[in-house]
């Protein structure tokens, strides 16, 4: 991976677009959802297939937004909307904060706070539904930031449904908080460790908001 420091893009703060890695799903789609309409007067095959082909169409549309965000203040905010599914102490002293993202979540996740990606690892694995214990060998992307708090690890692990991740920065890449850096497809999950001594503002079972949702405590 390149070791130069680049710049992630800041948002716009204004809109929504579709997510980056989005076109292998979406084209093929739309294109079907397109080609039907557009023979459904002729065809009564054409017909069939156009209402499923057009929901379906629309479902990725909507699966596939990636809204702007005004981004929050705090040393931690939350990389992924969902919901907080667990928050465990670890042995060396860290807080994992597990974030669960349905498929009706946005699935493009943001950076929890400034610095530099020292680390984009992907690790083969499983693939089972990420609320599940077993998913802790799931297909995942181990991120690593070089921080102000010293060396922050988020994790973010495929499902069931989802069997990509799409890293959008790489190693050496410097992010501001709430910069875009991933996209997870379909119902999955991301892992933030909070390093000794923060305290989690979170509990189990709260919606979190990509980029606005504050994770810790002063």
């Amino acid at each position: 991976m390149p070791h130069s420091l680049t710049s992630a893009p800041r948002d716009s703060r204004a809109g929504v677009r579709l997510a980056r890695g989005a076109s292998p799903w979406l084209l093929p789609t739309v294109a079907t959802a397109a080609l039907s309409l557009a023979r459904a007067r002729r065809s009564g095959a054409a017909k069939a297939v156009a209402v499923p082909a057009t929901a379906l169409a629309a479902g990725m549309l909507w699966f596939f937004r990636d809204p702007e965000r005004e981004i929050a203040t705090g040393r931690f905010i939350s990389p992924a909307d969902g919901v907080v599914q667990s928050i465990m102490p670890w042995k060396d002293g860290r807080t994992r904060v597990a974030i669960f993202m349905s498929p009706l979540n946005v699935h493009v996740n943001r950076a929890p706070l400034a610095g530099t990606v020292t680390s984009v690892e992907h690790i083969p694995g499983g693939f089972v539904p990420a609320f599940n214990k077993e998913s802790e060998n799931n297909e995942r992307v181990v991120w690593h930031f070089d921080t102000e708090l010293g060396d922050i690890e988020m994790i973010q692990i495929a499902g069931a449904v989802a069997r990509r991740i799409v890293p959008y920065i790489p190693q050496g890449t410097k992010v501001e908080q709430g910069d875009r850096i991933g996209l997870i497809r379909f119902g999955s999950r991301v892992d933030l460790y909070l390093p000794e001594g923060v305290e989690v503002a979170v509990e189990v079972g709260q919606k979190t908001v990509a980029g606005v949702t504050r994770i810790d405590r002063d």
